[in-house]
């Protein structure tokens, strides 16, 4: 029973992150980061995320990528303002993309310590929107 309950609860808790850090969009802050950062997370029909980050400013230092909610979660570094990373994904989970969400730790010379949140989606499917936050 717990293990019916759990994907639910989880994917309940990732909303309500959401909605609260959305609320607060549409400062000048996220405007800039908008702007500066450019993330997505497509699922490909043969069974894999191609995960894109891109920093327009060029001032990235790092960035730890982690995609939460597999049985062992996928945690990798990069050095420098771009990336693109293959993950490997046997298929469309049951409770949807939501409960896997791709969180990065950014480290940035001008705006510090930042991270940023979004979705996997289909290839034909819009781009979810990202999550800004400075903690």
């Amino acid at each position: 029973m717990a293990r019916k309950i759990l994907p639910a609860i989880s994917l309940g808790i990732i909303t309500v992150f959401a909605i609260i850090f959305l609320s607060g969009g549409g400062t000048d802050d996220n405007d800039l980061l908008r702007q500066t950062f450019q993330v997505d997370a497509t699922y490909y029909d043969s069974s894999h995320v191609e995960v894109s980050f891109l920093d327009k400013s060029g001032k990235t230092d790092s960035v730890v990528m982690e995609i939460l909610g597999m049985d062992e979660s996928f945690q990798k570094s990069f050095s420098g303002s771009q990336f693109i990373e293959i993950v490997p994904f046997s298929d469309t989970p049951k409770y949807g993309w939501a409960i896997h969400p791709i969180v990065l730790e950014i480290e940035h010379s001008e705006f510090g310590h930042i991270q940023l949140k979004t979705e996997i989606h289909p290839f034909d499917q819009p781009i979810p929107p990202v999550i800004y936050s400075r903690p």
